[in-house]
């Protein structure tokens, strides 16, 4: 059975930090992309960062560059998303999710084939 198990949000003031972890069983961790997503109250979900398996393509969408940094651990099959300085505008459900493919052939949220069940960030004012 695919598993991708989210943990690590949490409630925070602006300025700080949370590290999200993603733990992904079930599947060979080291064929598939690892993508994180957040969806906001009434706003679609949307692209965080995304990972290679080998941990040497990575991408941001612009709005966290510089704050947020993906990384990988594939022997405990983790990745993690360390988000620093952050802002009231970053709360939302936090996903990870896992597709099958090249990192140069990944997509949006149609793209991954597995979905973790969310945890939440809210960072106050």
């Amino acid at each position: 059975e695919v598993r991708l198990v989210e943990s690590g949000g949490g409630l925070v003031q602006a300025g700080g930090s949370l590290r999200l972890s993603c733990a992904a069983s079930g599947f060979t961790f080291d064929d598939y992309v690892i993508g994180w997503f957040r969806q906001a109250p009434g706003k679609e979900r949307e692209g965080v960062s995304c990972i290679s398996s080998s941990g040497g393509s990575l991408s941001y969408v612009d709005s966290v560059k510089g704050r947020f940094t993906i990384s990988s651990d594939n022997a405990k099959n983790t990745v993690y998303l360390q988000m620093n300085s952050l802002k009231p505008e970053d709360t939302a459900v936090y996903y990870c999710a896992a597709g099958s493919g090249s990192y140069s052939e990944s997509g949006g949220v149609e793209w991954y084939e597995y979905w973790g069940q969310g945890t939440q960030v809210t960072v106050s004012s």
